[in-house]
């Protein structure tokens, strides 16, 4: 995989930007979170380079200066509001996100429950994580909230949550997801920590859109299409424009938001310390690309994926139209087509002259290879035994796994397990090559490739099954479906 991307500067400039922020606001700072920390697959798809755990490595470097808080919303828990990627409930996420943070060597200070409206879920909730030794405060619901700035800038709005307890001069707030109340959580810390004489300081710390690269990089163009279904939409910044009269990309939500900031600013220090949203942010991803080309290449590349995942969602339900359609007109702006992905004609041509459904990967020096199903196998499947067959350099003739061996393992799926589908799946696939390894060089060889398979990019002409995609995800490869459910 080429690198566009140079993740140890990246490490260095973002946390030494962060330490010059702490030190304007008189050494404490409450830093918004965005986006995800441990596992930010989307920025290491569209920055060849970027390490998924690059924002939490760069934070290890402040974490003795460092506490901090996770947020959740009251009305998250009192939904069960799941975590797609994860199949856990945000509750549960709090959990394990303090726990990741304190393996990592973070000091996890407390928990706050937003939107707090005396939902019984929540209480609970509260209760579980005291008795767990977990400190827990509630920030409440405020009528007319962000715009009645008199109620929330007062003892009855601000004023009437609990005060978070903090003792270190870099507070992180994060959250399981969107929605949590996170900035609120910020603001309403400022106005208690200046009731208490403390001048304390806010940033916001989001990776995307990238204020100085182009409005309709193809980079931000990514991003727009990574959250279609928020409905948000880059922006050059007018405030940030009027201020500098430099060009700078934000997006809607931050610029609506910000004259509103303005005023909660004003009423609680008698001036904003900034210009413009952009000002705010403290993201140095921008200066870190050190190949552009690679970079834009990856991210048209993720556009193709965001709508085909938009059109799998929308073919099972889960979501309507508009989210297809907000896509389709990101192609438009980033001059592509989905013949832009290399695989999906391969996929097609190959169903085309089988008559079955079929699937081709993109090798990292740009190879094709294709493979369609048949009784035994499924056609993600059989594209894993044909991939690691040519990276290995085996006779595509050579048949890895026999006949015989097959065939029981489809009689057990069907007969015992009360299956539908007897074609083998990838990770039975893989688990009769690994026991196979043992005796047979080639089943060795072709497993020794797996690793290769990392960020190369497949294409199937149908949708495939959950355990396909998850093993597609763990091999770190780019999956994209035609959204045709199966027979």
């Amino acid at each position: 995989m080429k690198i566009g991307f140079d993740n140890e500067k990246y490490v260095k400039i973002q946390s030494d930007h962060i330490k010059e922020r702490i030190a304007q606001f008189g050494n404490k700072l409450y830093l918004e979170l965005g986006g995800k920390l441990f596992d930010d697959h989307h920025a290491s798809r569209v920055l060849p380079g970027f390490q998924p755990d690059s924002k939490l490595r760069m934070l290890q470097q402040l974490s003795d200066t460092a506490e901090i808080v996770i947020v959740i919303s009251a009305v998250d828990i009192e939904k069960n509001k799941v975590r797609a990627d994860l199949g856990i409930t945000y509750d549960e996420d709090v959990l394990r996100l303090r726990s990741e943070f304190q393996n990592r060597g973070f000091y996890v200070s407390s928990v706050v429950i937003t939107h707090y409206n005396g939902q019984a879920s929540a209480s609970a909730f509260r209760e579980r994580l005291e008795r767990m030794g977990i400190r827990a405060c509630y920030h409440y619901m405020i009528e007319g909230y962000p715009h009645n700035v008199a109620l929330i800038d007062s003892p009855e709005g601000f004023g009437k949550n609990d005060y978070v307890e903090t003792t270190r001069p870099l507070v992180i707030i994060t959250a399981p997801g969107p929605g949590s109340g996170k900035m609120a959580v910020c603001l309403s810390q400022l106005y208690q920590e200046h009731q208490r004489g403390v001048e304390a300081g806010y940033a916001k710390f989001e990776t995307f859109p990238v204020w100085s690269l182009p409005l309709k990089h193809p980079v931000n163009i990514a991003y727009e299409a990574a959250t279609a279904d928020l409905n948000d939409v880059n922006m050059i910044d007018p405030f940030h424009l009027e201020a500098y009269n430099k060009i700078a990309v934000n997006y809607n939500r931050d610029i609506e938001i910000f004259p509103v900031l303005n005023a909660l600013f004003e009423g609680i220090y008698g001036r904003n310390p900034y210009k413009s949203p952009t000002d705010m942010g403290v993201n140095m991803v921008g200066f870190c690309i050190s190949d552009d080309e690679v970079c834009c290449r990856a991210s048209l590349d993720e556009i193709v994926r965001r709508y085909y995942t938009a059109l799998n969602r929308f073919a099972t339900g889960v979501c309507d139209e508009s989210e297809v359609n907000k896509i389709a007109l990101l192609f438009r702006q980033a001059g592509i087509t989905t013949d832009y992905r290399r695989t999906t004609i391969a996929a097609r041509e190959r169903k085309e002259q089988s008559g079955h459904t079929s699937a081709a990967i993109e090798l990292t020096d740009g190879t094709i290879i294709t493979a369609e199903s048949s009784p035994l196998l499924g056609c993600s499947a059989a594209l894993i035994l044909n991939a690691t067959k040519h990276l290995a350099g085996i006779d595509h003739a050579i048949k890895l796994i026999p006949q015989d061996m097959i065939v029981p393992i489809q009689r057990m799926k069907v007969g015992c397990l009360q299956g539908h589908n007897p074609r083998l799946h990838t990770d039975e696939v893989l688990v009769a090559l690994a026991m196979l390894s043992t005796q047979d060089d080639n089943c060795r060889r072709a497993l020794d490739t797996l690793p290769e398979l990392k960020g190369c990019q497949v294409h199937a002409t149908v949708m495939l099954s959950e355990v396909d995609r998850k093993i597609f995800q763990k091999l770190g490869v780019g999956l994209t479906c035609d959204p045709v459910c199966k027979r």
